[in-house]
């Protein structure tokens, strides 16, 4: 009995034994096989973005770990990896566009008669924007693509360019950029004059209301998104909610500082709006159209050295234009062009822009603000423009502009004008084989800074639409990456935002000459008036 008890016993120590091993064995091999599932779901969604996507889970994340180990979550994985399709055209370039109420949009247009005090935009709005054709009446322009265009519409010239944008998406996830098209520049224009503060701001704030309801917003808090305003930003910055103060206060609105906006031009110290061109009188539907007018620009007879098209600003003592008015009208190989409030023949396209053909140089003083549209017609003409603020050009259009402005224009700076220095004397003694290099130049620039038809697309040459939206995406893109890496923005100076665009790769920033320009005491009222600028910016011309 004994000896039966004690095999029986040791029977079952090895049976429990066994089935101990057993149980362990099993354990260990499902962790290290779900280890091992885990690993590989990880590091081929990350490091192997080609793989076929209809056979493996869908990502929605990127992962990183930061100093302290633990993990960061980034939900933007989809729209990065569309960039290492090589068989994607449109990998790391498709933009989401909101479809928004109509009341942001499309109701200003059906509105257009009471946009501006002065006159009617619906004329203006004709042709998506564009305006009516001009008629080519002195043989000034070409037979193809000119219209009479508004200034200020850019909003919608924006708009209907993006419908035809080749890389849309309608997969969020996908974006590399979110436009929201509001027009932005009509809404502020309406109720600029005559309106109480809770009127011009009343679109901005449901516009806000609005995009923070969106899964889209909360993926970055918007900013990866942006809008078009076809303004300037003195009519978006309005500091106080005074009823006598200018404009609406958009730009302050903390949404609208993580987006970004495009306006026709930007603040030298805010960091959340970024000047793209004036629209001209010039939109091509095919690349001939704009070789055959360099062509025949680099052509043109030039009999003027210099000209200037323009008012005097009699009610701005720190305007340089009753000076330059002078000495055009003082040379022989000056032209002037009067634009005063009888003068009827500065509004009118086809003398302007025979004026700017037949001359060598053209003044491009400020405007009612720091930009003026004529510097774009000028470069279309391809006449060399001579600025006198840098904030007139050189650090608004960085996107669209070589770094080195010398190469397509002159700086004179506003106090030798006021010294009297002769531009006559200073223009004269530029040679004339490199007279010939810059308007080579100029006249290379113009693809950049005209708007196509909106009908129809340039093939081999990138226009202003296509500049600002490359530039946008890299932007978005840039500052997605650095989240994944972790890296920081702690040392930017938003105030000394103008100088951020002219630095070299690897470049600190530091003292610039142009430093005295932009250490004028800025606007304290949201509008350029304390800068010298007008409050009323429908001319700008």
């Amino acid at each position: 009995m004994e000896k039966g008890g004690y095999m029986f016993q040791q029977t079952r120590i090895y049976a429990l034994g066994l089935v101990c091993a057993l149980f362990w064995i099993c354990l260990l091999y499902f962790h290290f096989q779900g280890f091992e599932a885990t690993s590989f779901s990880t590091t081929n969604l990350q490091i192997n973005p080609n793989l076929n996507q209809s056979k493996l889970p869908q990502p929605q994340t990127v992962v990183n770990h930061n100093s302290s180990g633990s993990l960061r979550v980034f939900p933007f994985t989809k729209a990065m990896r569309t960039a290492d399709n090589t068989t994607d055209p449109c990998g790391g370039r498709y933009v989401y566009v909101y479809d928004l109420p109509s009341r942001f949009n499309e109701d200003m247009m059906k509105e257009c008669a009471t946009i501006n005090k002065w006159f009617d935009m619906c004329e203006f709005t004709t042709n998506l924007g564009l305006g009516p054709p001009l008629k080519n009446t002195e043989g000034v322009f070409s037979d193809d693509g000119w219209y009479a265009t508004n200034q200020f519409t850019v909003d919608v010239i924006f708009y209907n360019r993006m419908k035809q944008y080749e890389c849309l998406t309608n997969d969020s996830s996908m974006a590399a950029a979110i436009f929201v098209p509001f027009y932005l520049g009509f809404d502020a224009a309406r109720y600029l004059w005559g309106y109480n503060v809770s009127v011009r701001d009343a679109a901005s704030l449901d516009l806000v209301a609005w995009l923070q309801k969106r899964d889209e917003w909360k993926i970055m808090n918007g900013k990866d998104h942006f809008l078009v305003g076809g303004r300037i930003t003195w009519d978006f910055r309005r500091l106080t909610d005074e009823e006598t103060d200018w404009g609406n206060k958009f730009m302050f609105l903390p949404a609208a500082r993580n987006m970004s906006v495009l306006l026709i031009e930007s603040s030298p110290w805010n960091s959340n709006d970024f000047a793209i061109p004036y629209p001209t009188y010039f939109h091509p539907s095919k690349d001939s159209d704009v070789s055959n007018w360099q062509d025949r620009m680099m052509k043109s007879e030039r009999k003027h050295l210099f000209c200037f098209a323009g008012a005097p600003r009699p009610d701005n003592p720190k305007s340089i234009r009753s000076l330059l008015i002078n000495q055009c009208k003082n040379s022989r190989v000056g032209k002037l062009l009067e634009c005063g409030p009888d003068e009827s023949k500065c509004h009118s396209p086809s003398n302007v822009m025979k004026m700017f053909q037949s001359s060598v140089f053209c003044l491009q003083p400020q405007g009612d603000s720091y930009t003026r549209r004529s510097a774009f017609d000028s470069i279309l003409a391809g006449c060399i423009p001579v600025f006198f603020h840098p904030g007139s050009f050189y650090t608004q259009y960085t996107w669209h502009l070589p770094k080195n402005y010398t190469k397509y224009s002159v700086f004179i700076p506003e106090d030798d004008i006021r010294r009297n220095v002769s531009i006559e004397q200073r223009l004269s003694r530029i040679d004339p084989n490199t007279i010939n290099k810059m308007r080579e130049e100029v006249i290379n620039l113009i693809p950049r800074l005209i708007y196509a038809d909106p009908r129809s697309k340039l093939e081999t040459s990138k226009d202003a639409f296509d500049v600002s939206v490359d530039a946008i995406i890299r932007k978005v893109t840039k500052l997605r990456q650095d989240m994944i890496d972790g890296r920081t923005d702690d040392d930017f100076i938003e105030e000394l935002s103008w100088k951020y665009a002219l630095l070299e790769e690897g470049e600190y920033i530091g003292v610039h000459e142009w430093d005295p320009f932009f250490a004028k005491q800025k606007p304290d009222d949201g509008n350029s008036n304390s800068d010298g600028f007008s409050g009323d910016t429908t001319k700008n011309s």
